[in-house]
């Protein structure tokens, strides 16, 4: 089913240290209005670093604030990394707002020791 009438939001992670999909990394997704977090939607992600559905669409998909948990720590041990205690990526925030009703793609690209993002289509 086609997208173009309605918003979404999606996201993936790639493992730039290994060079593939970041799977079974554990994402929750967060609604922020002032100092407030709702936690609307907690998945983990497939073998091909994505969600299976997208994480908002329809009429959950609103304007605001939101801010995505990239669970970045568990999922790098998990995969042999040897981190550090504490590690240096742990848990990776990254807020974000809607502002229009359209395709919101927002990418993790994840090593041990960095990690970037954008808005992607």
């Amino acid at each position: 089913m086609p997208h173009e009438q309605g918003g979404r939001l999606t996201t993936h992670v790639l493992d730039t240290a290994s060079g593939r999909p970041a799977a079974g990394l554990r994402i929750a997704l967060y609604r922020i209005s002032g100092n407030l977090h709702r936690k609307l939607k907690e998945v983990v992600t497939n073998a091909d670093g994505r969600c299976g559905a997208p994480l908002l669409e329809g009429p959950a998909f609103e304007a605001g604030r939101y801010e995505l948990v990239f669970f970045a720590g568990d999922y790098l041990r998990a995969n042999g990394a040897v981190l550090p205690d504490p590690p240096f990526l742990d848990q990776i925030p990254i807020r974000f707002g809607v502002a229009e009703n359209a395709h919101y793609h927002v990418p993790l690209l994840l090593s041990p020791y960095g990690y970037s993002t954008y808005r992607g289509s």
